[in-house]
């Protein structure tokens, strides 16, 4: 990865609790308007123009967010770093009776087509790439993050902390998560660390439609002639959390599977997929806000099936099994292990 400090745009008070939102894509109206009403100020007001975000809304909502932002700007509701810099983030929280912190630097990261350098796991979609096109066209701006992680040969965030400010530029909370920011700005860090991760590739964990609608914006502009190979937006705003950080948890997918027919059964299920080792389940022992919990004992990457009354934990035990289904695809996809944790 090739990555760039930038001159960020903040909020300018410190407490910044009223004026944060959660992802965007997760949000509907009410959820907006909760947020609008702890402060006017909210960035869900720039961010999210159009509900739901799942394709093209009014040319004017786009507009207004630009107006907005720009607003907020020169009457200094935000402000913008004077020196280019990264940005040490931090989040606590508690899960399952635990308490984890996870770090990660946020820095611009050059857009390169999906691939060596930067690796996805999901598809996407028309709709919402021309939202947000369309948004960051309107706002000229990277309104948030693309979440990924990276195998971390020098301990980034431990260096970024050793020369941080003992006191946060900027810190809030949101949904009972702690939320620190620091600025650093230590060029001979942040050359060590652009040195270090020259070779290594990141695995986006979330953002895929919004990286793809940044190499659009690029591409756009870089074929009219508006912009050259080092202008700002040939790169893409990024947290980057390290594979092994400890705050850094995979929980669970849940899916409702609906219209499986009268034929369909467990048992059915368990037959078709021999690859899988199989333990029945009481259902009424389930904890369901705490479901990892629940299937750890029963071996890494268990998932349950459950219909009716009736639930089944399968586990994968043999990789071929992934390789005849999916061969298009990488070893750390198909693999038995999560590829946050493993080096195959």
């Amino acid at each position: 990865m090739d990555i760039q400090p930038f001159c960020g745009w903040r909020f300018a008070s410190n407490d910044i609790s009223r004026h944060i939102a959660p992802p965007y894509d997760i949000l509907d109206q009410a959820d907006k308007d909760k947020l609008l009403e702890k402060h006017e100020h909210n960035i869900v007001a720039v961010d999210l123009p159009h509900v739901p975000p799942k394709e093209l809304g009014p040319e004017e909502v786009y507009k207004d967010s630009a107006t907005l932002l720009e607003q907020w700007q020169k009457s200094g509701v935000m402000k913008q770093d004077s020196k280019p810099a990264v940005y040490l983030y931090e989040q606590s929280y508690n899960w399952a009776g635990e308490t984890y912190s996870r770090r990660a630097m946020l820095a611009g990261v050059r857009a390169t087509p999906f691939g060596k350098d930067i690796i996805p796991h999901e598809h996407t979609f028309a709709g919402p790439k021309a939202d947000r096109l369309k948004l960051t066209t309107t706002t000229k701006t990277q309104l948030s993050p693309i979440f990924g992680f990276y195998d971390d040969p020098i301990g980034v965030t431990s260096k970024l902390a050793s020369v941080m400010p003992d006191q946060p530029d900027l810190q809030g909370e949101l949904n009972g998560v702690q939320e620190k920011l620091w600025v650093i700005k230590d060029q001979n860090i942040i050359n060590e660390i652009k040195k270090a991760l020259a070779e290594t590739p990141i695995y986006i964990a979330d953002g895929h439609h919004r990286y793809t609608t940044a190499m659009n914006y690029r591409d756009a502009l870089r074929d009219a002639g508006l912009i050259g190979a080092d202008h700002e937006a040939n790169y893409v705003l990024f947290a980057l959390v390290a594979r092994d950080d400890p705050g850094l948890l995979v929980l669970p997918t849940h899916r409702l599977i609906k219209g499986l027919g009268k034929d369909f059964s467990l048992e059915k299920l368990r037959k078709a997929l021999p690859s899988f080792v199989w333990t029945q389940c009481p259902t009424l022992d389930v904890d369901l806000g705490n479901a990892d919990g629940y299937l750890k004992p029963l071996g890494q990457h268990a998932m349950a099936f459950v219909r009716g009354e009736e639930m089944w934990a399968g586990r994968l035990t043999d990789p071929q099994a992934m390789l005849d289904v999916a061969p298009d695809h990488c070893k750390a996809w198909r693999g038995c292990r999560n590829p946050a944790r493993t080096d195959s």
